[in-house]
């Protein structure tokens, strides 16, 4: 076998080991949508995997929203999301930006320290940190889970925003500080508009991350008020096995997952090219 065919044989081997691969994962998804479009006699009588009947039952998604406080879980979950993201591109970018640019004493001591934090699950922190947000009553609070995303995402934030500012020349900081630009302004102006595919990559994992994030806010918060979409998705499954109200249990989960779902679909392309743009110097 000459290398052209062997390079043909490998690639419909791995075409259909991507095929495979993405029916995997699609037909959970899509089994979630048609359930979310049945009701609770169609899911009993009939095979869970079949089609839905017509007429779909659009109102599952009604009726998870305003009786089952989906509505109240998702407003949650946003300005949480929000918040944090928000907070970590700003914490990240400024220090990621000064240790990338400045040498100063213990500069590299603070960057690995930022890195190894990585490597420790947040899991093994839970119970002084609940114990210091007691202290300081931001337990059941969002703005105290705000602080909380905001300090876990941010040693990836840096990871990456270091290795981009190294890329940036440092003849545009000279530039701008012969113009007469203060510091604030070289890094305003210049160097975090340069670095707007890195803040694109690092904002929408960090989206990702925390709009699914269970553990955490399982332990910090318990006023149901309060809850996020996925502990009050996980609070809902528990009460619906025993009320066998199977459709809008699915509308739940479609209405958690379409959020996150639109946005890598749309910033696919901006994810991939953001991971790599500091890769090579």
């Amino acid at each position: 076998m000459d290398n052209r065919k062997r390079f043909s044989f490998l690639r419909a081997i791995a075409l259909a080991f991507m095929m495979i691969w993405a029916v995997c994962v699609l037909y959970p998804l899509v089994w979630t949508i048609l359930g979310a479009l049945k009701d609770n006699q169609q899911f009993l009588l009939n095979k869970p995997w079949s089609l839905p009947q017509i007429p779909l039952v659009w109102e599952n998604f009604s009726n998870v929203w305003n009786n089952y406080h989906v509505g109240t879980y998702f407003t949650n979950s946003l300005i949480v999301t929000v918040g944090s993201t928000l907070l970590a591109l700003l914490l990240s970018s400024t220090t990621s930006y000064v240790i990338a640019r400045f040498r100063f004493t213990g500069s590299q001591v603070l960057y690995n320290t930022y890195l190894a934090s990585m490597m420790i699950p947040m899991i093994l922190g839970l119970i002084p940190l609940f114990f210091l947000l007691n202290r300081f009553g931001l337990i059941n609070n969002l703005f105290g889970l705000t602080l909380v995303y905001a300090a876990s995402v941010l040693p990836f934030g840096m990871f990456v925003m270091v290795g981009f500012f190294k890329t940036l020349p440092r003849e545009l900081d000279e530039s701008a500080s012969i113009d007469g630009a203060s510091f604030y302004g070289s890094f305003f102006r210049i160097m975090l508009p340069l670095a707007q595919p890195g803040l694109i990559t690092v904002g929408i994992m960090n989206v990702l991350n925390i709009w699914n994030e269970y553990i955490m806010g399982t332990v910090l918060v318990n006023d149901p008020s309060k809850y996020t979409l996925p502990i009050g998705i996980a609070v809902m499954q528990a009460e619906m096995q025993y009320r066998t109200e199977w459709g809008p249990l699915f509308a739940g989960l479609v209405l958690s997952i379409l959020p996150v779902l639109i946005i890598y679909i749309v910033f696919q392309r901006q994810i991939a090219s953001g991971m790599t743009a500091g890769a090579v110097k």
